[in-house]
């Protein structure tokens, strides 16, 4: 199989590894059809996070059952199945309660033996609890199958800052942060019925899918600007929910000065943050929760609005690639030429 190898900062390689096999009973191997890079990719091409070199990359990806172990009977060989970006076992109390991102059995792609997902074809311990298939695949054009992939990671996580904020009808959001996460956390908000939807974006393409997306107004500025253009947009109240979807100092201090008394920002931006102000959430009540999404959970839900064609957000994919131009989809994003590159099998 081919599979993206990192070698260190700034330079990912495809090699040609062995296949994968069935190593446990309860073991799939996935021809994969589609990936994609995500932006928390870039931590260690950009050597912000350090990353042992050799190791296999990407944790969004779906394909073709191959083969099953002894003791699977969810899935067939022929099977199109999604894979959200973390494995679990479906069956410890944090998988039943729904935190299937919490599993205490779980563990990542490219990471403890596991194959990653910018591959041609991966290994899926736990395949029970992992994976979601999708029926009647075999009816699916190419813009459904596109508008599946986000489902693996950015989409999932996007519904998880919303409902993580308490997003309803008649509720006030701000995005912060119009990246893939961003913008799929704009078309949550959408779906769950928010009567305002105000993406923060200098980036006119990205305020362009945004819209397309259900925002209803773009503020084009950062720090004390767009808090002053959020204030004149709610009667200087600030915003019911505060979807935070970046992780930095500025962005906390952003979303705490947007938000109201009484409001509550959900977070799925990987904390690159010092340490958040509490006295500042006591004073004003402010709730914040959100963490790492429970993609195996959400995508069951999810599902069939995708296939319907009610959500969509494949246009955050504005690279389309082969696995063997993967650095370049790697540069593309590290350059903001491209929201997200898929990865076409």
């Amino acid at each position: 199989m081919k599979t993206g190898i990192f070698y260190g900062p700034g330079d990912i390689r495809v090699e040609t590894r062995p296949d994968p096999t069935i190593q446990e009973p309860t073991d799939v191997v996935v021809k994969v059809t589609y990936s994609c890079i995500c932006g928390s990719d870039l931590w260690a091409w950009r050597a912000i996070n350090k990353r042992e070199t050799g190791g296999p990359v990407g944790h969004e990806f779906m394909g073709i059952v191959e083969a099953v172990g002894d003791t699977v009977t969810k899935f067939k060989v022929g099977d199109l199945v999604i894979a959200p970006f973390s494995i679990s076992d479906g069956t410890c109390p944090e998988c039943r309660n729904g935190m299937t991102s919490a599993c205490r059995h779980g563990s990542n792609w490219g990471r403890d033996d596991n194959d990653g997902g910018q591959a041609s074809m991966v290994r899926v311990p736990m395949a029970e609890g992992t994976l979601t298939a999708v029926p009647d695949h075999d009816k699916l054009n190419e813009q459904v199958m596109r508008a599946l992939l986000p489902l693996s990671d950015v989409l999932c996580t996007g519904h998880h800052v919303a409902v993580s904020a308490e997003v309803g009808p008649g509720k006030t959001v701000a995005v912060i942060g119009d990246g893939a996460v961003g913008l799929c956390a704009v078309a949550a908000s959408k779906r769950l019925g928010a009567t305002k939807i105000i993406l923060i974006s200098t980036h006119p393409d990205r305020a362009e899918i945004g819209q397309q997306f259900g925002a209803t107004d773009i503020v084009d500025a950062r720090g004390d600007d767009a808090v002053k253009q959020i204030k004149a947009l709610t009667d200087d109240a600030g915003v019911d929910a505060m979807l935070e979807c970046v992780g930095t100092d500025e962005s906390w201090e952003t979303s705490f000065a947007m938000t109201r008394a009484g409001g509550i920002i959900g977070f799925v931006g990987a904390p690159h943050a010092k340490d958040p102000s509490l006295m500042r959430m006591f004073r004003a009540n402010i709730g914040i929760r959100g963490g790492v999404a429970p993609a195996g959970a959400y995508i069951p839900e999810l599902l069939p609005d995708v296939l319907s064609g009610k959500l969509d957000v494949s246009p955050i994919f504005t690279l389309t690639i082969p696995l063997d131009d993967l650095a370049e989809g790697y540069q593309a994003m590290d350059e903001r030429r491209a929201i997200k590159t898929l990865i076409k099998l």
